[in-house]
């Protein structure tokens, strides 16, 4: 973004974080906009500043479906539909979205493809059409091809030594095998090379339908104008989506995987047997995952590995939710001679907690942190627009905003000592280490 919408960014920040953090006290309107032709979309008004945010998501069409032998496809997609669409080419598109402060840009995850856009109110119409375009007429010509392919081609280059990415990519392998799961995002040297236009023109197709579309819309338009904008963007795509099917997995916990690496310095990353998101005990086992290692200095496993004993400059675990598979997992890097010591560290936490549970003040810590901290999430239109996607995936209905932190208030320390008990199960971890450890490697 160019000079003017910075300044003028800065500007909403101040307003829409004194906004977000009223939150509590005002309920956020989420309003649901049904245009003519059908296309539905969450709004969230807010007109202190002339900025509109809005985030899309194709359900179901990420890198899982890639065809075998065209790995990569769909993050190669993310990078060049913005390359030139309907009559600009690459330099003229981009021009136009540099010359209107217009930020548009996509993505390919495990799961979805998704957007972000980013506008002046007064140069919405224009953004709306430039992303239309890309969604049904991008280009795909021959010179934004292999540059986006250069590009792609040197962060894989850069992910082959690179320990975090060798990490993941050994870790994911362990535990999901032959499900697509397994594979990586970005693809591979030789499939990456063999992708073509016409192999990005059947993504498209397939990929960007109506009945996969999720919207989410923040800031300065009303329902009554948004409805049109809905039909100029999405209007022209087909009714269905024509996406393989990317089957439930179960992944396999309990391997130790060590990958040699000549550096001063391992890199682990472990995980087991998650939730779901809409299991009735998500959000006992998110507080719980905060005292034990989502929370940074206050947590658990940071006091013991990072405070304690310095081994480590930092160590986390999470909660992650994929659409087929549920995990929990976490991180830390140090150096070889202390890789092995920091992991006994982490499992003897990861036990304590089945057996022992949390005290009545480690919760009451984590849900002040976790309602207070809330609203800071309201300090972008941006954020906004993101959670009213994640919102209609999940199902979380349109009071979510208004209903969460009640939710984490409703956690009882009986819920939380009941989940880790069921959920923590440290005899079922696989760690993936990569560097050159020394001494033994257990969990």
């Amino acid at each position: 973004m160019n000079k003017l919408i910075k300044q003028i960014t800065a500007c909403a920040f101040a307003s829409v974080l004194s906004f977000g953090l009223t939150a509590r006290a005002q309920a956020v309107e989420v309003q649901e906009v049904v245009s003519d032709g059908g296309i539905r979309a969450w709004l969230i008004e807010d007109h202190m500043n002339p900025l509109m945010t809005m985030d899309i998501a194709f359900t179901g069409a990420g890198a899982a479906t890639d065809p075998e032998g065209k790995l990569g496809l769909a993050n190669m997609v993310s990078g060049l539909i913005d390359e030139g669409a309907g009559e600009m080419d690459s330099q003229t598109f981009r021009g136009e979205m540099e010359n209107r402060s217009i930020s548009l840009s996509f993505d390919a995850g495990r799961d979805d493809f998704s957007g972000s856009l980013t506008t002046l109110t007064r140069e919405r119409e224009t953004a709306i059409d430039l992303l239309r375009l890309a969604l049904s007429e991008p280009r795909f010509d021959a010179e934004a091809v292999e540059r986006i392919r250069a590009q792609i081609v040197s962060g894989l280059k850069h992910a082959e030594n690179d320990p975090r990415d060798i990490a993941s990519r050994t870790f994911f392998k362990s535990i999901f095998g032959d499900h697509p799961y397994a594979r990586p995002v970005s693809g591979n040297f030789e499939t990456v090379a063999n992708l073509n236009a016409n192999d990005f023109r059947d993504f498209v197709r397939r990929a960007f339908a109506k009945d996969n579309l999720i919207v989410g819309v923040a800031g300065d338009i009303t329902a009554e104008e948004l409805g049109p904008l809905l039909d100029e963007a999405f209007g022209s795509l087909p009714d269905n989506s024509d996406l393989p099917e990317v089957s439930d997995v179960t992944p396999q916990f309990g391997a130790i995987d060590v990958v040699q690496q000549d550096i001063p310095q391992s890199q682990a990353i472990w995980g087991q047997k998650g939730i779901k998101r809409k299991d009735p005990d998500f959000y006992a086992a998110y507080v719980m995952n905060y005292i034990l290692g989502g929370g940074g200095f206050s947590s658990r496993l940071t006091e013991e590995v990072r405070e304690k004993r310095g081994l480590a400059y930092g160590v986390y675990s999470y909660l992650a939710d994929l659409d087929h598979a549920e995990m929990m997992m976490g991180g830390v890097a140090t150096r070889n001679d202390a890789i092995g010591q920091s992991l006994s560290l982490i499992s003897t936490e990861w036990s304590k907690m089945k057996e022992n549970g949390v005290s009545q003040e480690e919760l009451d810590n984590a849900k002040s942190y976790l309602t207070g901290a809330f609203p800071l999430r309201f300090t972008s239109l941006g954020n906004l627009s993101g959670m009213l996607v994640g919102m209609q995936k999940e199902d979380l209905g349109m009071d979510f905003l208004d209903r969460r932190n009640a939710m984490v208030d409703a956690v009882s320390l009986d819920d939380v000592n009941r989940v880790a008990a069921s959920l923590m199960d440290p005899e079922n971890v696989t760690v993936t280490v990569v560097g050159k450890p020394e001494g033994d490697l257990a969990f």
